[in-house]
């Protein structure tokens, strides 16, 4: 059973529940929370995707304990009545943890894809930061995407078996869209598709709960002073569905002639305006992966990130949500073409396309895979979760 509830899990999960699709030996159930609705269908039907289960939680102003309560409910009553024998989560949403907690309510093994991703502070991002923690204590199959993330497991005890480093999905959803999207242009509001014409452009995402209030008034705030200072550069900014969000960007940001906000885009057109960008401005966690697969500069509003390779890599910098900052390292990546080429190879930390056949081959392994006696075996997963639960599961607890 693999669970999604929003937008960015529907996207990376997409290309392993294809994957899964294509092998005769699994049976695949979709379930979805519907934890951001409007959002969560969007990415779905990007991909041809329809959910077997729909728990539809969402609530008008939902509050994260109401998000968390009803989905540990219903989701623990779906693995009831369905008993998978693992159960697939991806990355550090609250679906992503109550998924994990629900199956383990239910003695029921848990894979995560994307697993180890950390920062230093549990509130930042918040409150993805602890529900990946959290998560972690849950899972029995970790789908690291990269070598960083496998040795941040590693130092909180996740036995190196139960680790596999894989890349991450997000790169293959990508690749297979950008082929799309190239080989045909994918249907564009009126607006943006009057509007690129190939000058200097800028792709702005941006929804982190940390930066709500005066953070989302001073990145606005940078925004508008770079669009002042750079009069031949257009700002995009597919606006997030978050009150908190729409009210300062529509105050300080609408109307302004260089500064286009449209609706949340669906994801050929978000990956057709990224592959023709100039500079990428994001808060997104999964853009910090696809913008340097597409060889941009990457400017990240947080003060830290759980994705320290495209740091390292120079495809990507931290401004947190400092008006200067923003405003200054924008106007310089748009002014001079020799900084934005340092930043331009096109390098790619975090995967090669395949992460999805390596995540369904492991799981082949793990839980139908080669082992001794299997072939007297009635029930082999059966064995595998018994045996999970007997040794008090994989981080060595009791």
């Amino acid at each position: 059973m693999t669970i999604m509830g929003t937008r960015p899990e529907a996207i990376k999960l997409a290309p392993v529940v294809m994957e899964l699709g294509r092998r005769p030996d699994f049976h695949l159930r979709l379930c979805a929370t519907g934890q951001h609705r409007e959002l969560l269908d969007q990415a779905l039907a990007s991909f041809d995707l329809t959910p077997d289960i729909d728990l539809r939680i969402m609530s008008p102003g939902q509050s994260l304990a109401t998000v968390t309560a009803r989905a540990v409910e219903g989701l623990f009553a779906v693995i009831a009545r369905e008993r998978p024998d693992v159960v697939l989560v991806q990355g550090d949403t609250t679906t992503t943890f109550c998924g994990a907690l629900a199956a383990f309510y239910n003695r029921v093994a848990v894979a995560q894809v994307e697993a180890g991703l950390r920062t230093p502070f549990k509130y930042a991002p918040f409150p993805e930061e602890i529900n990946r923690r959290l998560t972690t204590r849950l899972v029995d199959y970790h789908f690291a995407p990269t070598e960083g993330a496998r040795e941040a497991l590693l130092a909180e005890g996740v036995p190196n078996a139960c680790i596999h480093v894989t890349g991450n999905t997000v790169i293959d959803a990508l690749l297979m869209t950008r082929d799309r999207v190239r080989e045909r242009r994918p249907s564009l509001p009126d607006r943006v598709a009057e509007r690129v014409n190939g000058q200097l452009l800028v792709l702005v995402t941006g929804h982190r709960r940390e930066s709500f209030g005066e953070g989302f008034r001073n990145i606005c705030l940078g925004i508008r002073d770079a669009a002042e200072a750079v009069p031949d550069a257009l700002f995009i900014y597919p606006v997030h569905l978050n009150p908190q969000v729409q009210a300062p960007v529509g105050e300080l940001l609408g109307g302004h002639p260089r500064v286009l906000l449209v609706e949340s885009l669906a994801y050929e057109p978000f990956v057709w305006l990224m592959d023709r960008c100039t500079v990428v401005l994001t808060d997104s966690g999964g853009v910090q992966e696809e913008a340097p697969s597409l060889g941009k500069p990457v400017l990240v509003m947080r003060d830290t990130t759980e994705r320290p390779e495209g740091i390292a890599a120079g495809n990507a910098r931290l401004v947190g949500t400092s008006r200067r900052r923003i405003a200054s390292e924008l106007i310089t990546l748009l002014r001079d073409p020799n900084e934005r080429a340092r930043m331009t190879s096109v390098h790619n930390p975090y995967g090669d396309g395949r992460a999805s056949e390596r995540i369904v081959d492991s799981l082949h392994l793990m839980l139908v895979g080669d082992r001794p006696g299997r072939e007297e075996e009635a029930d082999p997963i059966a064995a595998v979760s018994s045996s999970f639960l007997q040794r008090g599961g994989t981080n060595g607890g009791g």
